[in-house]
C-alpha cells in the first residue's frame, strides 16, 4: 500500500511542477520574448544601404561596414543576446525585405514618414531634419529661389523642397532634380550642375570635416523628423523588444556615446517612438 501512494504523491508533484512552468513560458513570449526564428539562430537580419555617412557607409580604408546605425545595430543586438547579420540591398528593396521576412528589420537612414507607417511600423531614434548646403557662399535660403536644388529621389527631400518653394518662393520657383541618392547630388553640385542640395542635418557636419571648406551649410533645417527603424506589421515581438534594448542603451549611457563618437549629440532624442507617438 506503501508504495502506490508514494507514486501518487509523486505524479501529484510532477503536475504540479508541470503547471507552474506554463505561465512562465507565456510570459516570457508575451513581455520581450523574440519571434521563435530569431530566438532559435539567435541571429538579427538587418537590411542596409551604406551610402549614407555618418550612419552607414564603407570605411575606405577596410571596406569595412561602419557608421553610427551600425554601431548602434550592434549594440542592439548584443542586448538581445542575438548576433546582427547586415544584409546590403537596394533603398528600394527595404520595405518589401522586411515585410515579406527576407530580413528581420531596416536601420538604414529611413526617416519616420506617414507613408511608412502605412505598412511598416517605425521606431524613432534620433533626430533628423531636411537642411540646403552649397559649394558657393549662399547664407540665405531664400537667395535659392529660381534656382536649380538636387536630392534623392529615393527621400522624400524633393517633396520637401517643393513644398518650402511654395511657402517662400513666390514668382521664382525652385528647380528640383531627383538625384540617384544623396552622394549622387554632391557629386552634381560639385561638378556645377546644380546650385544648392539638400540632405538630412545629421549628414551634413560630417562631409563637411571630410572635405574642409568645400561645401557650405545654409540656414537651419527646414523640417523636422525622426530617423527609424522599420519593422513588418505581422509580429511585433522584436519590434517591442527593440524599443525595451534601445531604452536600456539610454539609461547606461551607450547610446549617447555612440551619437558623441560619431559628431551627432544635437540628434539625441529623449523619448523612443512609435510611428510618431512616444512609445
Amino acid at each position: 500500500m506503501f508504495r502506490p501512494i508514494v507514486l501518487l504523491a509523486c505524479l501529484a508533484v510532477a503536475a504540479t511542477a508541470c503547471t507552474a512552468k506554463a505561465p512562465e513560458t507565456l510570459k516570457t513570449a508575451s513581455d520581450g520574448g523574440l519571434p521563435p526564428k530569431i530566438a532559435e539562430s539567435k541571429t538579427l537580419v538587418v537590411g542596409n544601404v551604406p551610402n549614407y555617412p555618418p550612419l552607414e557607409f564603407k570605411d575606405p580604408k577596410t571596406n569595412q561596414l561602419t557608421g553610427f546605425d551600425i554601431d548602434l545595430g550592434d549594440a542592439v543586438g548584443k542586448q538581445l543576446g542575438v548576433t546582427v547579420k547586415w544584409q546590403e540591398t537596394s533603398f528600394e528593396q527595404l520595405q518589401s525585405a522586411v515585410t515579406t521576412g527576407r530580413i528581420d528589420m531596416i536601420l538604414s537612414g529611413m526617416s519616420d514618414l506617414p507613408e511608412r507607417r502605412e505598412t511598416l511600423d517605425l521606431v524613432g531614434y534620433m533626430s533628423s531634419g531636411a537642411q540646403f548646403f552649397s559649394t558657393s557662399k549662399i547664407a540665405d535660403p531664400k537667395d535659392l529661389c529660381g534656382k536649380t536644388v538636387g536630392a534623392s529621389r529615393r527621400t522624400s527631400f524633393p517633396s520637401e523642397i517643393k513644398k518650402w518653394s511654395e511657402q517662400n518662393c513666390s514668382g521664382k520657383p525652385i528647380k528640383i532634380v531627383g538625384t540617384e541618392g544623396s552622394a549622387d547630388a554632391r557629386t552634381q553640385l560639385t561638378q556645377g550642375r546644380l546650385d544648392a542640395a539638400v540632405q538630412g542635418s545629421e549628414t551634413l557636419p560630417y562631409i563637411s570635416k571630410q572635405d574642409p571648406g568645400k561645401f557650405n551649410v545654409i540656414g537651419e533645417p527646414f523640417t523636422e523628423v525622426n530617423q527609424a527603424m522599420g519593422f513588418g506589421k505581422q509580429d511585433p515581438r522584436l519590434r517591442d523588444a527593440v524599443i525595451k534594448a534601445l531604452g536600456s542603451l539610454q539609461q547606461d549611457g551607450t547610446y549617447a556615446r555612440l551619437l558623441d563618437k560619431w559628431g551627432l549629440k544635437g540628434n539625441a532624442i529623449k523619448q523612443v517612438t512609435l510611428n510618431g507617438a512616444a512609445a
